[in-house]
This record gives C-alpha cells, structure tokens and sequence, in this order.
C-alpha cells in the first residue's frame, strides 16, 4: 500500500516484536484501505435526484412524457457517473457513518485476528482505516480495566496527528511502544510465553 513504505512496515514488525518482549499481552495493528465501499451512495444520491428532475417539467412545460422520461433517466446515469469516483463517493458520505462504518470494521478485526482470545484477554488492536481517516484502538478487558479513562484515546491522537503528517509509520511505531509499556506495567512476560499472532502490520483493502 503506497500509504505506508515497506521499511516503515518493517519497523512496526520490529517494534512490536520487541514490546510483546517485555510483557504476556498480544498486540495487533492492522491498515485498512477502506472499512466500507460505500458503491449505494451514487446510485441513492443519482435516484434521487432523478426522481425531483421530471417535476418542475411536468407542471411548468408541455414536454411529452418521453422526453421527460429520457431526461430523468439522462440525469440519473450523469449524477451516477460523476460520483462513482472514489473520492466523489467518499465526500459525499456522512463523517458519521464513515465513523460507525469504520469503528465496525475495527471491531470485526479485533475477532477477526483473534485478540479475544488471548491468555489474561490483553490483546491491543491497533486499527487505522485510510479512507475514513479513522484511527482505533480496542483493548480486551484484561488490560482496558487497568489503564485510566482516556489512555488509549490519547494514544490514538498521537497517531492520527503523525499520519496526518505524512508519518504514518512513526506514527503506528510510537502506538505500538506505548501500548506495549501499559502491557508491560501491568502483564510482565511469563515463564510460558507463546507468541500467540502475527508480529507484523496487517494490511488489508
């Protein structure tokens, strides 16, 4: 993916690598392209629009019902082309739902990579979603019961404010330090201590 060089992702491997080092807890950061096509919003915003075109037609012309019929169906395939563009369709997509979308999408992932499933449940997710520019992270209950209100939050605007800077990678390599020194303070590395997932930034489209 080009948001992100190969070297960085090489670096978030190595970073996480050596957090989960120093503590029993599981963390996981996954890149996503996009968490939602969002393909229906041309074709809403197209019909409806196709469907208030023919009024004004009707009431304040003599037109034939085939032409008005062909101007609505011109107007609806026009609005469709121009807004199946990827960034036309994302701009035209509510911030609110772009947000509810990609906060589904982070956690599907937190099941997906199977953090849930962690000895002691401390496994850390660290999601960012590029389209939506949508940065999460979820924390199993394990840990989020010993970390104070507003910890994680301000891990996550640590990362945004680096991307938004075009540091993505320092950007997911600080997350990951830091949510390895909570792991740490609060589950230290065990005499049995399985790697259990991927040590390495999870790209997915």
């Amino acid at each position: 993916m080009a948001f992100i060089s190969d070297h960085d992702q090489a670096r978030i491997g190595a970073a996480i690598a050596a957090a989960e080092k120093k503590t029993s807890g599981e963390i996981v950061a996954v890149l996503s392209g996009e968490s939602a096509s969002y393909l229906h919003v041309p074709f809403l915003w197209a019909a409806l629009i196709a469907l208030i075109v023919p009024w004004p037609l009707v009431y304040f012309t003599w037109w034939p019902v085939q032409w008005i019929y062909l101007i609505q169906l011109s107007v609806f395939l026009a609005i469709l082309l121009l807004t199946l563009p990827r960034r036309v369709r994302y701009a035209l997509v509510p911030q609110s739902i772009k947000t509810e979308r990609a906060h589904r999408r982070a956690v599907e992932q937190f099941l997906v990579q199977n953090l849930h499933t962690t000895a002691g449940r401390t496994g850390v997710l660290i999601y960012v979603s590029v389209a939506e520019r949508y940065a999460e992270i979820i924390a199993d209950t394990g840990i989020d019961s010993k970390v104070p209100n507003g910890t994680w939050q301000a891990i996550v605007e640590d990362l945004t404010s680096n991307i938004a800077a075009g540091r993505a990678g320092e950007g997911f390599v600080h997350a990951v330090e830091r949510s390895g020194e909570l792991l740490a303070q609060h589950f230290p590395p065990g005499t049995r201590d399985p790697n259990e997932l991927p040590n390495h930034l999870i790209v997915i489209d």
